[in-house]
């Protein structure tokens, strides 16, 4: 465990680490002990309508200590990494504990993030529309510098390369490089990266899920099922497609839970494989323990 004597009171305090890792409840033992404010870093958590199913904290918890940039967002809305550096950065004078998964919010944060204008939507619908294959080429002819470095199997990645270059005529990775000094250097902060043992986290995945459905996953699934259609970001919450499919008649019960831990599970792969990939410099905290 970590030794909260020996965290410095006078700087942020950050923890990552993949979904059903425990980060939260670390950070709530943080700020209690500290008389920190806990910031959130979780693009999922962030979205109104979906409490129970993105583990947000319970409505105790953010009652009993200051929470921040939880459910702030319309479901409708979209919501970047520089949407959420902007709302975080006001936070960083009150030397908070800034948890989640997302592991973008964390580089863009301690490394800085290019100031790249909105994609226009007729773009993002052009790049929807065109065969992976046909993004990659692209983004190898026009940014063979990003394309050498992204993971190449990763649409999402590939896709936003692509657009930066369709939108801006400017390739993404010299957006990059000129990218503004960092908000919060990682050397004045005091960084944790939870690193998960995958078949205890599996457990744990699985048995959280079952836990949200008792909890009311499902009928918060239900009550954001008629503008289902209309979600924006919010309709990348984990497990929300498979229930809005079983709400739908399109999947049993049994069905969407077992797709929904899946999708979990790949997600939690997802995240553990970018944290080993860049954040070697963070103290890292192995589970469990």
């Amino acid at each position: 465990m970590i030794d909260i004597d020996n965290i410095d009171p006078g700087k942020p305090v950050l923890i990552a680490g993949p979904t059903a890792s425990g980060k939260s409840a670390l950070a709530m033992r943080i700020a209690e002990t500290q008389g920190r404010t806990i910031v959130n870093a979780d693009a999922l958590q962030v979205y109104e309508g979906w409490r129970v199913l993105t583990a947000r904290p319970s409505p105790a918890d953010e009652a009993a200590l200051p929470h921040a940039l939880y459910g702030h967002v319309p479901f409708e809305a979209s919501y970047s990494a520089g949407h959420w550096l902007r709302d975080a950065t006001q936070y960083l004078t009150a030397n908070p504990v800034i948890v989640g998964g997302t592991g973008l919010y964390f580089k863009a944060l301690t490394e800085g993030l290019a100031d790249i204008p909105a994609t226009p939507p007729e773009i993002r619908a052009e790049a929807d529309a065109l065969p992976f294959a046909q993004l990659l080429a692209d983004l190898d002819a026009h940014d063979p510098t990003l394309s050498a470095r992204i993971d190449r199997q990763n649409r999402a990645r590939v896709q936003r390369g692509w657009e930066v270059w369709r939108a801006t005529g400017t390739p993404l990775s010299i957006w990059q490089a000129q990218t503004a000094p960092p908000a919060l250097p990682l050397s004045r902060a005091h960084p944790i990266v939870l690193n998960a043992d995958r078949d205890w986290l599996a457990e744990r995945i699985a048995r959280r899920f079952d836990l949200m459905i008792a909890d009311g996953a499902l009928d918060e699934a239900r009550a954001n099922l008629p503008r289902w259609p209309q979600a924006g970001g919010a309709a990348k919450a984990i497990g929300a497609p498979e229930l809005i499919a079983h709400l739908n008649g399109d999947l049993s019960l049994d069905d969407a839970r077992t797709a929904a831990i899946t999708a979990t599970l790949q997600y939690a792969k997802r995240q553990r494989t970018w944290f080993r990939s860049n954040m070697g410099a963070w103290t890292a905290l192995d589970l469990p323990r």
